[in-house]
């Protein structure tokens, strides 16, 4: 009976996503030009004109072919920017992202409709993937290397990166790296378990669960993820990319200090903006299943704290992430 209810949300998942295909539109004249060979880039974003050179920068080093991009309603500037970058294919849509499961209906199409048979990688604008040999070895070497493994995916911790001082006291460019500006992480600790009926990880801790969830931490952020997987137009996102269907694909990664090779997501949310993002995220009530249950989150992060504490340890490099085991190397 688990095994027929999983099928049967699978099929309703998908379902959603080729009815979500009806609320894209395709910015440019013609169909993408999307290259026969490489990587695929998959994003929804709103308002990330700070943070996509960068970005694009980082995943275009790393050997990204193209990006598959949502813009959710951005008026800062953001679809200029993609407009006019030749890989990049745009889609946009003024449609609620909390209604169309924060995203993912909307990738989901664009999964079937370009990811099948590809290396897909699909991850948010804060999130910068990161793992060893990544500056002599790009995603394609990754990708050949999983595949000699017999591996269809590459999990991820998501870490997150933050100043030392008040948030929203620091300067940042945009081109600029944003781990010089959130030079600091925690350590750990960090939890899993794994959660029925899909078998996928749940794994919480670290710096936004100590600074913003101490007192309850069973809602802090979910911080594993598998953004990169050799797509199937059968597969499905459940929840953001902690979770996918079929359940097989949840052992993909066992989280730190597990056996699976993996990388990790460096979280670049706490940029300078994050005071006034938060403002307009609150009264947006866009995330969150229960957005109304994180006011006070978004207060904390408006009242500026500290996240440093004598715990945090400086980001060095991906070796250092090995050495503590938050990711492993294949």
């Amino acid at each position: 009976m688990g095994a027929f209810r999983m099928r049967w949300k699978r099929r309703r998942l998908l379902w959603r996503a080729w009815r979500a295909r009806h609320k894209l539109t395709l910015q440019q004249d013609g169909g993408p030009q999307i290259p026969d060979q490489g990587v695929l880039a998959f994003v929804v974003l709103r308002n990330e004109a700070a943070r996509l050179p960068y970005f694009l920068d980082h995943y275009r080093k790393m050997g990204v072919a193209h990006f598959l991009v949502v813009d959710n309603g951005s008026d800062d500037g953001s679809v200029e920017m993609l407009s006019a970058a030749p890989d990049v294919t745009l889609w946009h849509t003024r449609a609620s992202y909390r209604e169309a499961r924060f995203g993912l209906d909307w990738l989901g199409w664009l999964l079937i409709r370009y990811g099948h048979g590809r290396w897909c990688l699909t991850v948010d604008a804060d999130e910068l993937l990161v793992y060893t040999g990544m500056k002599e070895h790009g995603l394609g070497a990754l990708t050949r290397q999983l595949e000699q493994k017999g591996r269809r995916g590459f999990g991820a911790l998501m870490l997150d990166i933050y100043p030392k001082g008040p948030l929203g006291a620091q300067d940042y460019a945009p081109g600029q790296d944003p781990s010089t500006v959130l030079p600091w992480f925690d350590p750990g600790p960090y939890r899993a378990q794994r959660q029925d009926p899909m078998g996928n990880l749940w794994v919480q801790g670290g710096a936004r669960e100590r600074v913003f969830f101490a007192d309850r931490p069973e809602r802090s952020p979910t911080l594993n993820k598998i953004p990169l997987i050799r797509w199937n137009r059968r597969y499905v996102y459940v929840n953001s990319t902690h979770s996918l269907l079929p359940p097989s694909l949840n052992r993909l990664y066992d989280g730190p200090g597990g056996a699976a090779p993996s990388g990790v997501l460096l979280h670049t949310k706490f940029l300078p903006e994050i005071i006034v993002k938060s403002r307009e995220e609150k009264t947006r009530q866009q995330h969150f299943h229960t957005p109304e249950q994180f006011d006070s989150y978004y207060d904390q992060i408006g009242a500026a704290p500290d996240m440093w504490h004598d715990g945090s340890e400086r980001y060095t490099g991906p070796e250092r992430l090995v050495e503590i085991g938050l990711m492993r190397p294949l």
